[in-house]
């Protein structure tokens, strides 16, 4: 397997394209993605009860549509708590995409970001969908637009590609995704799209996406909130011509390799590029009695403010750490951890056995300064790990949010 240089369009037969529909102020803000064949279709979506009116559309369009074949997406309006006329939005914009590819509106899937409660503007929805379809490609150009089409708080485009080998056949996935505020587990304000040429059954290509979700897009978190409209759409149109895939085994795996590689980037970019963030942060556990302890105490240590601050300020105020671990839930001895910090700088250990190393505060904030920074946790229990990823808390996360809106 290896990354290439590309996004949504490098597998075969996909296309995309980004427009300025003038939902957003001089800016491009809705995006298609298109396969020239029907693809299997797979999603995993918000855990939030309050939902927005696409994830509703969508988790029936990959159960119950014979097939899809084109994505829709608009930023600037999420179509969230918009009542049965929001929903009635989404039948429309699939009805106008379908009817401007030749396709039947079952085949659409639709996704919306933005401000919660507002009715999307469907003039200009229409409009954009029309300006789409003409400049669908498959260039990689075509995939970078349409990534940078989706983004709102995001400051920049996030998107990557990779081939493996399934069968002695070349395959690809690849994938673009945009999320920089209201980030928490299960999962966050993300919206995400993974094309592949993969040959695979609905029901393996969805196991393979529920089971992975769970230690990537389900281990980032930004601020604790967990949004309306989370989506994470999974398209497969088989034209690499691999042997299908239809149960376990050695093309199964290698698929659910590339698929790995592919979320965890993905996750990671939108943790790095939190709302006013600075650095990337990551949490390890080591050594859990069991994966279900290592995730438990991964998330409360990348979800805790202290601690998001305490990076920030590049401050090994440990105490945090395992303060935000004994709240976590998880039965833990706290007399054994052992706590590091990591990053290009170098490693420091800063606790032994529950207590300060006695380590140097001048070493600690060198490493602490670096744009990824990663503390590790080892419990001393058992053989699992967990590793979750946020970012520091800064003053600018309060600024960006406190006039949202406007």
């Amino acid at each position: 397997m290896k990354k290439i240089d590309g996004g949504v369009t490098a597998p075969k037969g996909f296309k995309a394209a980004g427009t300025e529909a003038g939902i957003k102020k001089n800016r491009r803000d809705m995006a298609m993605i298109y396969s020239v064949k029907p693809c299997c279709g797979a999603g995993v979506f918000t855990t939030n009860l309050v939902k927005a009116a696409p994830v509703k559309w969508d988790k029936l369009a990959v159960t119950e549509s014979e097939y899809v074949q084109a994505v829709v997406v608009n930023a600037g309006i999420a179509n969230a708590c918009t009542g049965e006329v929001g929903y009635g939005y989404c039948r429309d914009m699939a009805e106008e995409a379908g009817k401007a590819l030749n396709i039947p509106k079952e085949a659409v899937l639709v996704a919306s970001t933005g401000v919660i409660g507002a009715q999307l503007p469907m003039d200009k929805i229409k409009n954009g969908i029309a300006r789409l379809v003409p400049l669908l490609g498959g260039t990689r150009e075509d995939a970078r637009t349409a990534a940078e089409s989706i983004m709102t708080t995001d400051t920049r485009p996030k998107e990557v590609a990779v081939e493996t080998q399934i069968g002695g056949v070349t395959v690809t996935v690849a994938g673009m995704c945009k999320g920089s505020g209201m980030i928490h587990p299960n999962m966050a304000t993300m919206l995400c799209f993974v094309t592949t040429d993969a040959d695979i059954s609905h029901e393996m290509l969805q196991k393979a996406l529920s089971s992975d979700v769970t230690d990537t897009f389900n281990m980032i978190s930004v601020d604790g909130d967990t949004s309306t409209n989370d989506s994470v759409l999974l398209l497969a149109n088989g034209m690499a011509g691999n042997a299908r895939i239809t149960g376990e085994g050695e093309d199964y795996d290698a698929f659910c390799e590339a698929l790995h590689v592919i979320m965890e980037e993905l996750s990671k970019m939108i943790a790095g590029d939190g709302e006013g963030a600075t650095c990337l942060f990551e949490v390890q556990v080591k050594h859990a009695a069991t994966k279900e302890q290592a995730r438990v105490l991964a998330k409360s240590i990348v979800t805790s403010n202290l601690t998001k601050a305490a990076i920030f300020g590049h401050d090994a105020n440990w105490g945090r750490i395992l303060c935000a671990m004994g709240y976590s839930g998880a039965a833990f001895h706290p007399e054994t951890v052992d706590i590091y910090f990591e990053s290009s700088a170098g490693r420091l250990k800063i606790v032994e056995n529950g207590m300060s190393t006695g380590y140097s505060e001048e070493e600690a904030t060198r490493i602490l300064s670096q744009e990824a920074v990663t503390a590790i946790a080892d419990v001393k229990l058992g053989e699992e790990s967990a590793v979750a990823w946020g970012c520091d808390l800064t003053f600018d996360y309060v600024k960006i949010n406190a006039d949202y809106r406007s």
